[in-house]
């Protein structure tokens, strides 16, 4: 049996503290876009796997590298100079019972079909090159693999630790509903000279926040500096009033403050995104699952996007124990907070974690030990839940980033 640990949380409380910072890569930008393709390669290769093999075959798609391209921004539209160049790199499965399996160009497929229906102003087949480079797994990770699939048990192919918390504070859901909304469909309807890569930087001191937004603006779509400003106001203005729909305290928002509008040093793009000339993007080095980067709570450094969804507890571990997390706040009224965490075996039950430690903040009057039954038994129809997780990311009703 897992050991399992229930203590009160006795920190205090992240929204109590004088300062807190909280960031969210958006859509477009590259971190975002590789921790996105190497997702949708997962998703697609899983859906493939089941389809053709019966069953979702080994694979590890979690090595993504953008490496940005060349352009040439001007008001009413400019040009790309060079493209951007995508290595989806990992670990496939690419034979089954002596057929060869068409793993890079299904790789290929999901890349392009991704990016066209998240970045309006991208021209995948000019602006755009994908290099699937795959290789097969390991003959010991392929052999427990094929060992899950022969018993009916699922085995962790890695030892590791999965991290979760509940309740997002009101700073954490101030930035994620921020760059959403900016992110919309309605807002990209009303706004297209609004590119996909937005990143907003949030900071609370006290009761007030601060939000920095750096917004890649579509040249196409803007005429003039003047329009330009006009376009960027616009923006501080929809990114203010999203924040004030949860914020109690005074907000106020800046965008794209190394712009120099006396000389014309401005973010203009052609693309919507830093990816065509100015950044380079990597999976792992963005959102956690969660959506967020959150320094001042617990977090781990594991890459989530493109890992298997059926043994990897590197993926795995981490949305159980955001699960778990988010199922004690809202079943128990004692539990105002908590945070979960898991470690893995590699080689052992996925179902049954080494050891689970949960921390929880009580209400007053709240004991742990009146409720470690209760707990107890939530943490395990949540580890129970597992197989249901892996359908969900085969479907793509959750997302890692």
């Amino acid at each position: 049996m897992p050991r399992t640990s229930v203590t009160e949380l006795t920190a205090p409380p992240t929204d109590s503290l004088p300062l807190e910072i909280v960031e969210r890569k958006g859509l477009g930008h590259p971190d975002t876009i590789c921790d996105a393709l190497a997702e949708e390669a997962s998703r697609h290769l899983s859906r493939f796997y089941l389809e053709q093999c019966g069953l979702v075959l080994h694979h590890n798609l979690d090595k993504a590298l953008l490496w940005g391209g060349a352009s040439r921004a001007a008001f009413g539209g400019g040009e790309v100079l060079a493209p951007i160049e995508i290595f989806v790199a990992g670990r496939a499965t690419c034979e089954y019972r002596g057929q060869r399996l068409p793993i890079e160009q299904l790789v290929v497929n999901s890349c392009t079909d991704w990016l066209r229906a998240n970045l309006h102003a991208l021209d995948v087949d000019r602006h755009v090159k994908i290099h699937p480079l795959i290789r097969p797994g390991s003959a010991e990770l392929v052999e427990l693999y094929l060992r899950q699939a022969e018993s009916g048990i699922t085995l962790a192919n890695d030892t590791s630790c999965g991290v979760g918390y509940a309740p997002l504070d009101e700073l954490e859901r101030v930035v994620l509903t921020v760059e959403q909304g900016l992110n919309s469909a309605a807002i990209r309807q009303s706004h297209p000279e609004f590119g996909e890569d937005i990143k907003v930087m949030g900071v609370r001191d006290g009761e007030r926040i601060r939000l920095t937004v750096a917004c890649a603006f579509i040249d196409r779509f803007i005429a003039s500096l003047e329009d330009y400003a006009y376009s960027r106001d616009a923006l501080v203005t929809i990114a203010t009033d999203l924040a004030g729909g949860i914020a109690t305290g005074p907000v106020s928002t800046e965008v794209n403050t190394a712009d120099d509008m006396a000389s014309g040093s401005i973010y203009l793009t052609v693309t919507g995104t830093s990816a065509e000339a100015g950044d380079d993007g990597e999976v792992g080095r963005g959102n956690r699952i969660n959506g967020l980067i959150t320094p001042y709570r617990p977090m781990n450094l594991e890459a989530a996007a493109g890992k298997n969804p059926v043994t990897h507890v590197g993926k795995l571990y981490n949305l159980a124990a955001r699960q778990i997390a988010q199922t004690l706040v809202s079943a128990l009224p004692e539990v105002e907070e908590a945070y979960c965490y898991l470690v893995s075996l590699i080689g052992h039950p996925i179902l049954e974690p080494q050891a689970i430690d949960l921390q929880l903040r009580l209400r007053d009057g709240g004991r742990v030990e009146q409720l470690r039954p209760a707990v107890t038994d939530m943490v395990d129809e949540c580890m129970r839940q597992i197989p249901d997780l892996t359908r969900q990311l085969q479907e793509g009703t959750i997302t890692v980033y």
